[in-house]
């Protein structure tokens, strides 16, 4: 399993994101990465320097363009099965950069259950979790 550092991680969404500007080849999840980042161009500021402090009172874009790859690496294998179906309710109901937002929250849910209780991520309660954000009104 793939488990890089902070810094590796914010070395490859600044890394991506110049390599998008100078217009050189993106390669694997680079081109993912790009898209998502494209999407948040509130976050190409701290993407320019890296000894810029994230304050506190604010979402960390880090592990939030984090969690877009992680979602659409699990829509792109249909892992855990029925996550594909899933995310496109999820799309069909709020957009599909919204419903990736929303998908965030079960994901993370999901994460901070596994990390509290010590134990593996449950992926039959992210699936239920998925398809009841996803019905509701």
């Amino acid at each position: 399993m793939f488990n890089p550092t902070r810094d590796q991680v914010r070395a490859f969404f600044r890394g991506t994101l110049e390599k998008y500007r100078q217009k050189a080849p993106l390669e694997g999840l680079e081109q993912v990465a790009a898209a998502l980042l494209i999407d948040h161009p509130e976050y190409h500021p701290l993407m320019q320097s890296s000894d810029a402090p994230i304050a506190p009172s604010e979402a960390n874009p880090f592990l939030h363009l984090s969690m877009h790859l992680a979602l659409e690496e699990q829509y792109a294998i249909d892992q855990p099965p029925g996550v594909r179906a899933a995310l496109d309710q999820l799309s069909h109901r709020h957009g599909q950069h919204e419903g990736r937002h929303e998908a965030m929250e079960c994901l993370g849910e999901m994460l901070w259950r596994s990390q509290r209780d010590n134990a593996p991520p449950d992926a039959g309660a992210y699936l239920e979790s998925l398809l009841t954000r996803a019905s509701k009104d």
